[in-house]
C-alpha cells in the first residue's frame, strides 16, 4: 500500500495516529487512526489473538456478572465498543489493555524494527497505544477468558517493540510469558544490585502463583535471593505454588489487609527486602510497604496500584523504602522470560495450567 498522503509527520512514538485536538502520546488519547495504509517506519500486523491484562479483563469480567454467572457475550460487546470508539483496546476504568499476537504483512521502508513480512510475532508493547481494528466481530471468543482470538490487524510505529515467537512453543504459551515479561527482568535487575553490594535478599510476591508472579519468584532466585516468599490468597493457590516449587516459602494472606500481610510475612522469614506487588486487586499498596524492611524495595507490577496510595501510605509509616514503577519494559526482557519458563518446569506448568 501506498504512504498516507496525509499533512502529518510520521513519528516514531505514533504521534502522527492520535486524533485528539491536544497534543498528546497515543497512550494518553481518546482516538486513533487506525488506516490500514502505513506511514514509512510503521509494520502493519494481522492480529490472531489479543491478550487482555489481568486487571482489565477482571474488571468486565466482574461488570458483567451476574448472580454468579459472567454475560460473556456482553464482556465480548463492551471489548468490541471500546475498540471501535477509541481506535485502540484501552479499558475506560482500569485505563490498561494488553498485548497480542499475529502475522506481520506488512513492513514500512524505514522500519527499524528488523521484522520481515510473515514473522509471527507478540507485541512487546500496550495495547493502548496500538491501533487496532477487529474485523470479524471476535466471533471465536466466548467473553470468558483473556485470551482473545481474533481477525484484524494492528499497527505498530517505530518505537514500538515486537519478539518473534520461538517455535518450541505454543503461540497461546507464548503470548502468556510475554504479556509479563517485564515483571521478571526488573525483578533480576533488582535483586542483582542487591547481590553485588554483599546482600542476598529476601524476596516476597505477592500473587506469586499467578503469570508475573510465578515468573518473578523464579528470577528472584535464579538473580541469587536468600530466601524467596510467595503470597496468595487461598489454599488452592498455596497447593498450586507449592507443587511447583518455586517458593522457598508459601503463605496465605489478604493483601489487602496491612497486618496480616505483614504478620504473614514475617512468619515467613521476612520482612522482605525486595517485595513484588503481582496482584490485580487494588488495596494492596500499605501491606507492602508494612511487609518491607527499612532500606528495602517495593515493585508496584500491577495496574491496580493507587500511586498516590503507596506514596502517602509510605509518607504516613515513615517507610524508608524505595518504589519502583515496573512499566513493563527493560532491554532483553522477552528472551529473558522464554529461558525462565524453559528452565523452571514448575513455572512452566503454573502457565500452562492457565491456558
Amino acid at each position: 500500500m501506498n504512504a498516507p498522503t496525509d499533512i502529518r509527520t510520521g513519528d516514531p512514538t505514533g504521534l502522527h495516529r492520535v486524533l485528539d485536538d491536544a497534543v498528546v502520546l497515543p497512550q494518553a488519547a481518546q482516538r486513533l487512526d487506525t488506516r490500514a495504509e502505513l506511514w514509512p517506519d510503521e509494520v502493519r500486523v494481522r492480529v490472531e489473538r489479543l491478550n487482555l491484562d489481568a486487571a482489565s479483563f477482571r474488571q468486565l469480567e466482574r461488570k458483567h456478572t451476574l448472580y454468579g454467572e459472567t454475560d460473556g457475550d456482553a464482556v465480548r460487546a463492551e471489548v468490541l465498543e471500546i475498540v471501535g470508539t477509541r481506535g485502540k483496546m484501552q479499558n475506560p476504568v482500569t485505563g490498561s489493555g494488553g498485548m497480542l499476537v499475529g502475522t506481520v504483512e506488512e513492513v514500512g521502508p524505514e522500519s527499524p524494527l528488523g521484522l520481515a513480512v510473515g514473522d509471527r510475532v507478540a507485541t512487546l508493547v500496550s495495547l493502548t497505544l496500538t491501533p487496532l481494528v477487529i474485523e470479524d466481530g471476535l466471533a471465536g471468543w466466548d467473553g470468558r477468558s483473556e485470551q482473545v482470538p481474533c481477525d484484524g490487524y494492528a499497527v505498530l510505529f517505530g518505537r514500538s517493540i515486537a519478539a518473534v515467537i520461538p517455535d518450541d512453543l505454543d503461540p497461546a504459551l507464548s503470548l502468556s510469558v510475554m504479556d509479563v515479561c517485564g515483571a521478571p527482568a526488573l525483578t533480576a535487575r533488582v535483586v542483582g544490585e542487591y547481590v553485588e553490594k554483599g546482600t542476598t535478599p529476601v524476596v516476597m510476591v505477592i500473587g506469586g502463583a499467578g503469570k508475573s508472579g510465578s515468573l518473578s519468584l523464579a528470577a528472584a532466585r535464579a538473580a541469587g535471593a536468600e530466601r524467596t516468599i510467595g503470597v496468595v490468597p487461598h489454599q488452592g493457590e498455596r497447593d498450586l505454588l507449592t507443587d511447583a516449587g518455586i517458593a522457598d516459602v508459601v503463605t496465605i494472606a489478604d493483601a489487602r489487609d496491612p497486618i496480616t500481610l505483614r504478620d504473614a510475612v514475617t512468619a515467613a522469614g521476612g520482612p522482605a527486602d525486595v517485595t513484588v506487588v503481582c496482584v490485580d486487586v487494588p488495596g494492596c499498596e500499605g501491606g507492602a510497604i508494612l511487609a518491607t524492611a527499612e532500606g528495602g524495595t517495593v515493585i508496584f507490577f500491577s495496574m491496580a496500584t493507587s500511586f498516590s496510595a503507596a506514596a502517602l501510605g509510605a509518607e504516613g509509616l515513615a517507610a524508608d523504602v524505595t518504589m519502583l514503577v515496573g512499566n513493563g519494559y527493560v532491554p532483553g526482557h522477552a528472551a529473558y522470560a522464554m529461558e525462565l519458563l524453559r528452565a523452571d518446569a514448575g513455572v512452566r506448568g503454573l502457565f500452562e495450567r492457565r491456558l
